[in-house]
Formats: structure tokens, sequence, C-alpha cells
């Protein structure tokens, strides 16, 4: 939150530019070693298949940051649950409905994956983390570098003993609290600079995959990616558009068209978190009152991930039913429990919903880990509807719970949504409040 009110909008603008730049560089390079995987799968299916250590080092890789991703993002998760619940009924309403919207979101993502049967017929070989490759003794010692995962159900549950024990720990507490915080943010920094190495990770997943099973791994991926659009695409205009309808009266496509240049900027960015303080300000300018904003927000961005939700789920069948060891219904309700828990600390880090994949399947089925490396390939596709979905949620999340808390000003939601009150993007200032500002203290007109 500093962001938007301890540094000018142009400041902060300028310094998200200069991330973009790298994150445009991933972003391509995976679409080329995805490309040039798919061309070596199909021309060279040997050398495809010789690739596949390349694929099963980077999921090791991801493995080996599962644990300490789920321990630290549960306590502090627990830790942000008692704080949102404090402040009464605001964070009560917003908690119970991130709840209820983000398990929705996984039950719609179980039973679109149940419909369409994404990466059935591709039998990928399972993984056996205790398999030795035979064929190459250099590639053995290189992947025996990386160190070994650590069990994710017993993670959970010390995390989750952790978090309510600091909970009673009260003020004593929270010195421990901001060193695990600290601790998230050194492990979410690892997990980024492992992300670089994920085109070398989906060239040599991909080549292999085309290379055992040919044209059909490439129907498969673009099955599950244009049905993974198509239903947040759904989730946004029927669900949450008829919901914000019945509740605030507000159509759904005019709170989108006011929200535009967020929804450019994290098209851009491929993550919700880019927009942000824009969020908060925007929000604010609509009519929604300061402490509900403030609380649901914030709150939203790590407890209502509806488009990471679906994700996991449909993900999660997709490896599954390419292994040829598609998940009973059993199975899939285990799964869908796990990740309403997991779920809850993959917000806005490149990765980390990879990283809740990993450790889902890890819980349940280790044998499916071997498909995440198809998932890499397709994952930054499928991240710009994550981060979009996840951001609507958000957004229409806020003006829910402040109609619901009667915080809402409904005659300037129409006249902002209208456009005869439009936001100020020059000062991000909000409009029915105006906020006095000198000629010195206004910040540099900045080209969007």
């Amino acid at each position: 939150m500093a962001s938007q009110r301890g540094e000018s909008p142009a400041a902060a603008t300028v310094t998200k530019r200069k991330g973009l730049d790298k994150s445009h560089y991933l972003y391509m390079a995976v679409i080329v070693a995805v490309i040039l995987g798919a061309l070596v799968g199909l021309l060279f299916p040997e050398v495809g298949k010789s690739l596949k250590p390349l694929g099963d080092g980077f999921v090791k890789l991801i493995k080996m940051m599962i644990a300490p991703i789920i321990f630290c993002t549960i306590v502090l998760g627990i830790g942000s649950i008692a704080k949102a619940a404090t402040v009464g009924k605001v964070g009560g309403l917003a908690l119970g409905y991130f709840i209820v919207m983000s398990t929705f979101a996984l039950a719609i993502g179980l039973v679109v994956g149940n419909l369409i049967h994404p990466g059935e017929g591709l039998n990928l070989t399972p993984y056996d983390p205790n398999k030795k490759a035979a064929s190459d003794s250099t590639v053995d010692f290189l992947l025996g570098i990386i160190p070994g995962d650590i069990p994710v159900l017993p993670t959970l549950f010390a995390a989750i003993l952790v978090g309510f024990a600091l909970q009673k720990m009260g003020p004593q507490g929270a010195p421990i609290l901001k060193a695990i915080g600290q601790g998230q943010a050194l492990v979410f920094r690892i997990l980024i600079m492992i992300m670089w190495v994920a085109p070398v990770g989906a060239f040599g997943a991909i080549a292999a995959v085309v290379g055992a099973t040919g044209v059909q791994a490439i129907v498969s991926m673009f099955t599950l990616m244009i049905a993974f659009y198509i239903t947040c695409a759904i989730f946004i205009v029927v669900i949450l558009g008829g919901l914000l309808q019945i509740v605030a009266g507000v159509n759904i496509f005019r709170l989108m068209k006011y929200l535009a240049r967020e929804y450019l900027l994290i098209f851009s960015t491929s993550s919700s978190e880019a927009a942000l303080p824009r969020l908060i300000a925007k929000l604010e300018h609509l009519g929604i009152s300061k402490p509900v904003v403030g609380v649901t927000v914030p709150t939203g961005y790590s407890f209502n991930l509806d488009g990471t939700a679906i994700y996991l789920t449909m993900a999660s069948l997709f490896v599954a039913n390419a292994m040829g060891t598609p998940l009973d219904l059993g199975a899939q309700v285990s799964l869908l429990v796990f990740m309403i828990i997991a779920s809850k600390g993959a917000a806005g880090v490149t990765g980390a919903g990879l990283a809740t994949l990993a450790a889902g399947l890890q819980a349940h089925r280790p044998e499916l880990l071997g498909g995440v490396g198809m998932i890499v390939g397709i994952d930054r596709f499928m991240s710009e509807a994550r981060a979009l979905t996840n951001f609507t949620g958000n957004a229409v999340a806020t003006v829910l719970v402040g109609t619901w808390v009667k915080e809402i000003d409904g005659e300037q939601v129409e006249r902002v949504l209208s456009g005869t009150d439009p936001f100020d993007e020059r000062t991000m200032n909000v409009g029915h409040g105006h906020v006095e500002t000198t000629e010195a203290d206004r910040p540099a007109v900045v080209q969007h």
C-alpha cells in the first residue's frame, strides 16, 4: 500500500515498467522454448526423448521449494485471517465470501475437467523419484545436486499448528511472524530465480512429450488452454456478473470498462499484483469507503484467487489423465480440500501457482509429478487469464462487501461508471473527496 501513498504514481509506474521488460523476456523465452521443443519432438523424436532430464531437473527445482512456500504462506495466512477478523463485520463478510467463492471456483475447475477430459490418451510415463536414469551418470550427478523434497502434508500440519500458536502468543508472536514474513520474501525470491530456468525446463519437457506422443500432446495442451480461457470467461460474466447485478445492481461490463487500464497492465505483466495500488484508488473513487477497500482488497489478494483455483483443479486433472491414471471422485474431493488451503499462498508471485499445483499432486499422487513438466510449457499462456480472473474477482468482491455493509455511494457509482466523474489518472486522487494538492506536490504526467 505504500506504493500508492508513499511515492508518486509516476515513480510507481516507472518502477513497474522497468520490471515489465524482464517479465516480457521470460514470457518470450518460454514461447520460443515451447515452439522449439515441439519442433524437435516432431522432427527428431529420439532426440526429443533424450531431453527429458531438462524437464525433470526443473520439476525437481520446483519440488525443492514446495515445503518452505507452504510453511511460510500458511503460517502468515492464519495470522492474516486473525487480523482481518478483528476489523469486524467487513473482515468477517469478506473472508466468508472469499472461502465460498474460491471453493466454488475450484469445484468449477473439477466439473469442466471431468467434462472435457484434458490430456486423455497421452499415457506418459509415471514419475518415480527412486528410479535412477541408467543412460548417463553425468545426468544423475547433476540432478542429484538438487535437494530432495520434504513431505507436504506433515509440513502443512506443522504450519497450521505454528500459525495458531503464534496467534495465541499475541504481541510476543509478532517478531516471529515478521521473521517468517521475511523468510517468505526470501523463498519467493528464490522461486522467481528458478522460474528463469523455465524456458529450459519447458523445452526439455515439451520435446520429450511430443517425441513420445507426437501431435496428440500439442492438441491436448491447446484443448486445456482453450477450455481454461472459456471457463474463466464464463465465471467472470455469469457467476461474478450475476452476483454483482443481483446484489449491487451494477453491470459487470461497465465495471470492467472502468478498470480497462488495469486489465491492460495485468495482461502485460501476467500479474494482478501490478494493478493493486490502482485498484485501491479506483474503488475508493467509485464510491466505496476507505475501510472497506483497505480491508477487502489486500485480503482478497491472498484469499480470493478465483482464476488460480480454476487453474489448479483443471491442471491437476490434465496431468492425471495425461499419465493414464485419472483421479476418482474421492481423490478429486480430497485434492479440492487441499487446494482450498494451499491456494491461499499462490498470490502474485510468478511460479507460486505451479509450486502449489506440484504440492497438491505430491501430497495425493506423487507419481503424477512428472506431468508438471508439460504444464510448465503452457503455464505462461494461462497466466493472463488467471491474473485477470483474480483481479476481477477482487474488484467485484469489494463492491459486494461495500453494498452488504452499506458503505458504498450508489450515486457516485453511477456517476463514475457513466463517465461523468472520471478517475484522475494524473494524480490518482479520489474524485469524490478531493485532496488539495499544490503544484509542487503533483507528480509528473505519465503516459499510459
